[in-house]
């Protein structure tokens, strides 16, 4: 089964400093529909204005994945660590018995633009933990690379969940890969988030911001239309 979620579906809130586009319920969006898909509890597309962000605030039992699409964030937490996540960097941390943290814009013109990501943990109230990596050279075009994992591979960032994330970048030339094929594992099912460009599979064109998700499914198959860059999620 495959179902498309339309960016323009999204719940979407503008608060001058911040536009956010929320693909599951949350906050003050709230859509008995789209409360999760397995384990994945949040997506938020967020643009944030310079100079801003959001101040000192608590999360707990959330395994939480940032990855900075554009722009800079400044982070700052009560275990001590103070960073700057820069565009292309992923961002883990594993909130589990309790952490408080700030999160700002780090540039002085334009907004960051960023995907935040919650997924819910497989053992709770744990010491909380941060990791952060910059993958921006290890990327191969026209395939997928493993950024996240909850299997401790050594060279990527782990959590506390058994899924994997994965980030895409396709090229549609005559001189590059045209089609990608993902084979599914038995009793999991696959989320992907387009960031840029464009895809298509069966009956289905995936669009900037939209989402594709896949459930009992052995195989999928995209062709890419516009050169692309999306997150594949093996939940």
């Amino acid at each position: 089964m495959i179902k498309l979620r339309k960016s323009s579906e999204r719940g979407y809130f503008n608060h001058g400093w911040l536009k956010s586009f929320h693909s599951f319920s949350f906050g003050n969006y709230y859509d008995p529909n789209h409360m999760h898909f397995g384990n994945l509890r949040v997506i938020n597309e967020d643009f944030i204005a310079a100079n801003n962000g959001f101040p000192t605030h608590p999360h707990n039992n959330m395994e939480i994945i940032t990855y900075v699409i554009s722009g800079a964030l400044s982070h700052q937490d009560s275990m001590g660590n103070a960073s700057t996540i820069n565009a292309g960097e992923v961002q883990v941390m594993s909130a589990g018995s309790g952490v408080f943290h700030s999160e700002f814009s780090g540039e002085k013109k334009g907004e960051t633009h960023l995907l935040q990501i919650w997924i819910l943990p497989n053992v709770k109230n744990t010491s909380p933990t941060y990791q952060q990596k910059n993958f921006t050279n290890k990327f191969k075009n026209d395939a997928l690379n493993l950024v996240v994992s909850g299997l401790g591979e050594d060279g990527f960032l782990q959590i506390k969940q058994d899924c994997k994330i994965y980030f895409g970048k396709f090229s549609a030339g005559e001189k590059s890969a045209k089609d990608f094929n993902f084979d599914i594992p038995d009793n999991k099912k696959v989320w992907i988030q387009l960031i840029k460009g464009e895809l298509e599979t069966g009956d289905f064109l995936v669009q900037k911001g939209d989402a594709l998700a896949i459930s009992d499914e052995k195989k999928i198959a995209f062709k890419i239309n516009v050169d692309a860059e999306f997150l594949l999620f093996l939940l």
